[in-house]
């Protein structure tokens, strides 16, 4: 397991969704949406997965994921690789479940206070209508790829 950085924790933290790429069964690449609801430093990211649909099937026949996430504002961004696993429902702590509804109405917040004050945006709130979380993939990681160009990257 490698350790995840400060700067991409924080990163990380202030991303809305990331993009989680698995394999189906016949090789080819499957993305979809995540929340991400704990983020562990030493080296694991747990993601709530509300539809329990091909992501969760393509991890139980190989755990190799990615997760994806950019700042196009910033120009920057991460892809974390590494085996992921699934918890279900029966095992989901109640802290979990307390972080996801958190974040939930923190999006919800943000679009309707930006609705007011901006653009008009969506009417509805998609967010309120997502099912109650079922499962989560926990991302073990192996490797962090720094997505900003070469001549944006901060010396380490």
């Amino acid at each position: 397991m490698k350790p995840i950085p400060a700067a991409a924790v924080d990163f990380l933290h202030n991303q809305g969704f990331v993009i989680v790429s698995s394999i189906d069964k016949n090789g080819f690449p499957h993305s979809s949406c995540k929340g991400i609801v704990k983020i562990d430093p030493a080296g694991r990211i747990y993601l709530i997965d509300v539809y329990q649909g091909s992501t969760g099937k393509n991890i139980a026949n190989n755990p190799h994921i990615s997760i994806s996430a950019v700042d196009e504002h910033k120009f920057i961004g991460y892809c974390f690789k590494g085996k992921a696993r699934i918890i279900k429902d029966e095992i989901i702590s109640q802290e979990l479940i307390k972080a996801w509804e958190d974040k939930i109405i923190s999006r919800l917040t943000k679009r309707l206070l930006k609705n007011l004050t901006q653009d008009k945006g969506q009417g509805h709130h998609p967010e309120a209508k997502l099912p109650h979380p079922q499962s989560l993939i926990l991302l073990e990681l192996e490797e962090i790829v720094d997505l900003a160009p070469l001549h944006l990257k901060k010396p380490v």
